[in-house]
């Protein structure tokens, strides 16, 4: 990688990391809060409920593959170390699994909209335009991070959010051997992803995502 290609590089480290961090840990937090709404308190006492990202960071999940996919140009996707819950101590277990599973992806959305209303608030109010132009093209990544984080974390594909709302739909038994397919379904998803086959479902999101953009930067109409 020559000199030129190398601060390109870092410049969009720069500009993605911290979407991405805050991405991977409130999707965590959000598991952790809604399994002590339902009376598990798991992670709250191992720690995890902070919002210190090295708190949930994974090597692979939430540093390795961001930065190999930001360095192909492919769509970016990460996870962190997954929040540890209780069945046993949640009240209504499977309707609190469900809901567990759900707390991130819908925590993703509301962090997209709060991009979103940074990147209206930039394009509206002119500042130190060096500034200006780097909290733009951060708050357009954590649009993007969060609405692609949400789209992929939904498919219905254990140990993926989807995938265990899946299960608390299906039979208890039939949900129960489907979530068993979990230690080999995170190895299928990477796969999957690295081949380029979910390019059906995260292209549309990230061109949904980036029409949001533009209305943005149009601003207001004269």
């Amino acid at each position: 990688m020559d000199l030129s290609r190398f601060r390109e590089f870092l410049e969009t480290i720069s500009i993605w990391a911290i979407p991405v961090l805050f991405a991977v840990t409130l999707h965590e937090v959000a598991h952790g809060w809604m399994a002590r709404y339902f009376g598990d308190r798991t992670a709250e006492l191992l720690g995890r409920l902070s919002l210190n990202p090295l708190r949930h960071i994974d090597p692979v999940g939430t540093v390795v593959v961001p930065g190999v996919l930001l360095a192909l140009g492919m769509p970016l996707f990460g996870w962190a170390k997954p929040v540890p819950v209780a069945v046993s101590a949640l009240r209504r277990p499977r309707l609190a699994m469900v809901m567990v599973a759900l707390a991130g992806p819908a925590a993703n959305l509301c962090m997209a909209l709060l991009w979103c209303a940074i990147l209206a608030g930039v394009v509206r109010i002119k500042a130190d335009a060096t500034l200006d132009h780097w909290v733009v093209l951060m708050a357009q990544a954590g649009i993007l991070a969060n609405v692609l984080l949400a789209i992929f974390n939904m498919l219905p594909i254990p140990p993926l959010d989807g995938g265990r709302v899946l299960a608390g739909f299906l039979p208890p038994r039939l949900g129960a051997r489907y979530e068993r397919l979990a230690p080999v379904g995170m190895l299928i998803v990477v796969g999957l992803s690295f081949l380029g086959l979910f390019s059906w479902l995260l292209v549309p999101a990230y061109r949904a995502a980036g029409q949001v953009i533009n209305a943005l930067m149009a601003g207001p109409a004269a």
